[in-house]
């Protein structure tokens, strides 16, 4: 069975909401745009994660803050704010982030960056950069996915640019930029010299004890084009990286000294800093009440489940998959030394 779409996570999202007093300024189908790859596992887990942070707060009603930072939660796992990062450490994670954030801002066409932070998170990730696609995805163009690519490497480049040296951080975005770039040239006839081909089969032995293994149905000479083709991919999108850094140094350096200070970023500020358009915030509440002073009505009183103190306003999803369009991933977690 497949993943729900965005009319079947908002369906489980009202199952699961029963019973749990929601504030005013919930929106179930706000919340099903940003949990795109969420298995109803996962939504049910979301739900109860909420209903947990609000009960610790001592709050009657679970909001839109809390609900969004469950999505964090079943997605990179919890934070760790008590884990010791060194300052240098600190620092080059804040580089790497900014790296993926400013790359993803400045390609035209890219999931929006909804979120940055470089507090700990989980076991390995020492921060991380999510993005929230704008609708659901079942199809992506070779141009889609070799921006991806330049994403994903856009942490190790500002590494680079920064320090002039590398780190062991970007081993989980080199892994997914590689396995996107042999998909494109295996999978999905997207190479010019190997041409509209599928190379290589998948032995699914699991159920005798082996792991999913290719079977190798080509010549060592086509396996040693594979390879060629795979670098030529991953070296121009690293480049590509390389190339949109080094024009926007100093946007890299504020967003990082940003990021540095606060330790999170989201919201206006972050769409500030990245170039976004600004949004227009409209709460569901606000435009009852102005419905209700314009038919003379007095407004409605609120039952005070969205008055939390924390923004309500953000929304948070991560990169898609590429094995599988609309299945979660942390957009490129910065790995804890290995």
């Amino acid at each position: 069975m497949g993943h729900p779409d965005i009319k079947g996570r908002e369906a489980i999202l009202k199952v699961h909401a029963r019973n749990k007093p929601l504030g005013d300024d919930v929106s179930l189908a706000e919340l099903a745009k940003g949990t795109g790859g969420f298995t109803g596992a996962d939504l049910e887990n979301l739900m109860n994660e909420a209903a947990l942070l609000a009960a610790r707060r001592h709050h009657r009603f679970i909001s839109m803050a809390e609900l969004n930072e469950a999505v964090i939660k079943v997605i990179a796992g919890p934070e760790k704010k008590s884990r010791v990062v060194i300052e240098r450490e600190r620092k080059l994670t804040a580089y790497h982030e900014a790296g993926h954030a400013l790359v993803a801002a400045k390609i035209k066409g890219t999931d929006p960056v909804h979120k940055i932070s470089i507090i700990p998170r989980g076991h390995m990730a020492l921060g991380y950069t999510l993005q929230l696609p704008e609708e659901d995805r079942f199809l992506v163009s070779k141009q889609e996915l070799s921006d991806r690519i330049c994403v994903l490497l856009g942490g190790r480049v500002a590494e680079m640019i920064r320090y002039g040296d590398v780190t062991t951080g970007a081993s989980n975005d080199i892994e997914r930029a590689t396995q996107i770039a042999r998909q494109m040239v295996t999978q999905f006839g997207m190479s010019d010299k190997l041409g509209l081909v599928t190379l290589g089969r998948k032995q699914h032995e699991v159920f005798l004890g082996h792991d999913i293994v290719d079977d190798r149905n080509y010549s060592e000479e086509v396996a040693h084009t594979i390879d060629l083709e795979i670098r030529a991919i991953i070296d121009s999108c690293m480049n590509k990286a390389q190339e949109i850094l080094t024009e926007n140094r100093e946007r890299l350096e504020e967003i990082t000294q940003r990021l540095l200070k606060e330790e999170v970023l989201e919201g206006d500020e972050l769409d500030e800093l990245l170039g976004y358009p600004k949004k227009e915030h409209h709460a569901e509440g606000d435009q009852e009440k102005n419905a209700a002073a314009e038919d003379g009505e007095a407004p409605k009183e609120e039952n005070g489940g969205g008055s939390s103190s924390e923004s309500g306003d953000e929304v948070v999803r991560e990169l898609p998959d590429i094995e599988q369009v609309d299945e979660k991933t942390l957009n490129a977690p910065m790995d804890e030394n290995k």
